[in-house]
């Protein structure tokens, strides 16, 4: 015999029994099993008495024939259905809510960095919201979310964040890439995009989802692709994602190695010192050249990607052909060089005034990129390179942030001032 199922009500608004307008007036007060005002409930309670007495001699029965353990299961959404109005393009807002200039880029960043972003949301339980930003300057909305986790320099949507990723297979997914679906007849009904984090089982029907709905982030298990909408769902892979430290093909410092040599890389070339020259030019902002992501196949794509990278450098002729020399290789693989500018972006980065100042959102925790490299040498020739063991680079840490404080502190600022991370007056002090 199935045990029978209750629901627990209160007191109804327009009962007039003596019990519910008792139960009423005292509101809040704490309820004699809840049911005790009501004749009806009176009587589900000796249903409910006589139902337990007869199930106490049956379960012993009941267990010897018990089910095994239920498989993995998704927990149920707070909202099957949530309705997702979002802001739309937007830059990042600073501390004071202004928002802050330059280019939408892609800075490099690897899948544990995305998690770890995507993480401090879950566990600071930032709240759902079209219009409020949190205080790392990204719109508190699930698009907002995802251009935080990226590490995108400005605030997408969903109609806009495609063009940050590449598109991938299901059976491609893996932590840190996103699930999008966006609905150009109503932006605001059923357009979503979650992070994926990883499957929960074996048979890749649930996952576990990065997710910012209402009322706010969260990280569940999730059946794929989602809650509802699932078969317009689709997979992309950021296109700045470069391997984790350690990672094999890991396109950063001495991991690259030494040049090959030339005849690893042209027409006809396939091998992985090919994929490893993608990685390295994608992490310098090539990712707009391939479609597909980075491949063993030497492409159209390959040499156009190094061709911009050189290009970037102020190389012309001959020197700029798009294929990888020592010279080429080596600026990639340290970090060093100027990046590939943006489409459209101007030739070189000013804020607040101050050419060449690219805004504070270049130094920060997990910041890398090539900015951070030159504030370092700067730093460096103006006789604050004992902070760096192995010499400026362009991941942001502690060392920067050690040589900034003292460079400022050398103009005789304190407090605030002095925090270790360039505004535009810092910059313009250290380059003028």
């Amino acid at each position: 015999m199935p045990a029978p199922v209750f629901e627990e009500f209160d007191p109804a608004n327009d009962c007039e029994c003596p019990g519910c307008v008792h139960w009423r007036r005292v509101g809040s007060s704490p309820l004699p099993g809840r049911f005790g005002g009501h004749p009806a409930a009176r009587g589900v309670l000796v249903v409910a008495a006589a139902a337990s007495a007869a199930l106490a001699t049956s379960a012993p029965q009941a267990a010897a024939h018990s089910a095994p353990p239920a498989p993995h299961r998704s927990a149920a959404p707070v909202d099957p259905d949530p309705e997702t109005p979002q802001g739309a393009k937007s830059p990042l807002h600073g501390p004071a809510g202004k928002p802050l200039t330059g280019p939408v880029t892609t800075p490099p960043s690897t899948r544990t960095e995305i998690i770890n972003r995507a993480k401090t949301w879950v566990t600071a339980k930032v709240p759902y919201s079209m219009s409020l930003y949190w205080a790392d300057g990204y719109r508190q909305d699930c698009s907002g979310y995802v251009s935080m986790a990226w590490g995108l320099t400005g605030n997408e949507w969903t109609g806009s964040l495609g063009q940050f990723g590449t598109k991938i297979t299901k059976a491609e997914l893996q932590p840190g890439d996103m699930l999008l679906f966006h609905n150009p007849d109503n932006p605001e009904k059923g357009s979503h995009v979650v992070l994926f984090g990883g499957w929960t089982d074996h048979t890749h029907t649930a996952y576990t989802a990065y997710d910012q709905a209402p009322p706010h982030a969260r990280r569940q298990s999730t059946p794929y692709a989602y809650w509802s909408n699932s078969a317009k769902y689709v997979p992309y892979r950021y296109k700045g994602l470069v391997a984790d430290p350690g990672a094999a093909g890991a396109p950063a410092g001495k991991a690259a190695g030494p040049f090959p040599g030339a005849a690893y890389f042209g027409p006809g070339a396939d091998n992985r010192y090919v994929t490893l020259l993608g990685r390295m030019l994608v992490a310098r902002g090539a990712g707009g050249f391939y479609g597909k992501g980075p491949g063993p196949v030497w492409g159209p794509a390959d040499q156009r990607a190094t061709r911009a990278f050189q290009q970037a450098q102020g190389w012309t002729g001959g020197a700029a052909d798009g294929l990888p020399g020592p010279r080429t290789w080596e600026l990639l693989a340290t970090g060093r060089g100027s990046d590939i500018k943006p489409a459209g972006s101007p030739a070189a980065p000013a804020s607040h005034g101050v050419p060449g100042y690219p805004g504070k959102n270049y130094f920060r925790p997990g910041a890398d990129n090539d900015h951070v490299t030159r504030l370092g040498e700067r730093l460096a020739e103006k006789g604050y390179g004992s902070f760096y063991t192995d010499g400026p680079g362009p991941r942001w840490d502690e060392a920067d942030r050690r040589a900034v404080e003292a460079f400022q502190r050398a103009q005789g600022w304190r407090g605030g001032a002095a925090d270790g991370y360039p505004g535009p007056e810092t910059w313009r002090r250290l380059f003028q």
